[in-house]
């Protein structure tokens, strides 16, 4: 039913604009957007270094990207409905979101540079040793190895909910949407329980800024993710997409799987690899 009614708006907006692309709007997000991340930024700077001032600005920031988020995508949604969404504009919204997903992966790799930086080759201020002296890592084979399985847990259960989209089994999609919308929240809690019992902070040096850097950042992009396979998953129970028109969907299922494998590297080089203690000179005694 859906599927036919989107046919019947693209052919209609086709006929009428004599071609297949959609010619965008006067839209006030991206400067709205762009204030509020600016905001979010200078706030987080100013209260990291003790401005009275600065997480008014932080919450003020993120209030108005929240805003701008959410009216942004009650637009994009609206012209799908509405048949601007055709199969060529269709195709370069899929191509947007490889680039998005590729400008994220330059984005963590700074993260994974910085870490790697310090770890091969530890200072004599961190006692020439990685992890610093002081620092009590966490058990890799605790909290951090759950977390693994639970994130690949739902990647195969959000590949389960696609292949039931494709086939058209309603029942199916909703369930197995559900289960990951459950251990994305699962996997948020112990992520933030695991925060709540460190006994470093992201002041501590170089080894807790790189660590609440990239597991923080990662934990954003989790929850990010959440709420695009929900929004997503509503949608589909809204009949706002099909069996043959959910590109909206497929956007989060592709987020969802960077996310897993971005949380595997975390894992195996911070979680794993750099929680063995290495010193620089036996290193350097086992490689001579």
């Amino acid at each position: 039913m859906t599927a036919v009614i989107l046919n019947k708006f693209n052919s209609s907006n086709f006929e009428k604009k004599g071609h297949a692309f959609h010619i965008v709007t006067v839209s006030p997000w991206p400067l709205l957007s762009s204030i509020g991340a600016l905001g979010l930024t200078m706030g987080s700077a100013l209260s990291f270094h003790g401005f009275d001032k600065g997480f008014s600005v932080l919450i003020l920031g993120l209030l108005t990207v929240i805003y701008t988020s959410v009216l942004w995508f009650r637009d994009v949604i609206r012209e799908g409905l509405e048949g601007s969404h055709t199969k060529a504009v269709q195709k370069n919204l899929v191509l947007g979101m490889i680039f998005f997903i590729v400008s994220e992966v330059m984005f963590f790799s700074g993260f994974f540079w910085a870490f790697f930086d310090a770890s091969l080759a530890p200072t004599i201020e961190l006692g020439s040793v990685w992890p610093p002296q002081g620092i009590n890592v966490f058990d890799t084979w605790k909290v951090p190895f759950l977390n693994t399985l639970v994130l690949l847990l739902s990647g195969a259960t959000l590949t389960w909910c696609h292949h039931s989209m494709i086939i058209n089994n309603y029942s199916s999609v909703l369930v197995s949407g559900f289960l990951t919308i459950c251990l994305a929240v699962f996997f948020t809690q112990l992520q933030s329980a695991e925060y709540l019992e460190a006994t470093y902070t992201i002041a501590d040096g170089i080894y807790g800024t790189t660590f609440f850097m990239a597991t923080g950042f990662h934990g954003f992009h989790v929850i990010i993710g959440t709420i695009f396979i929900l929004v997503s998953l509503l949608r589909y129970k809204n009949l706002q997409l099909s069996s043959k028109h959910h590109v909206g969907f497929e956007a989060s299922a592709w987020y969802w799987h960077f996310v897993d494998v971005v949380w595997l590297f975390l894992f195996i080089s911070i979680y794993w690899w750099g929680n063995a203690s290495v010193s620089v000179d036996s290193a350097f005694i086992n490689y001579v």
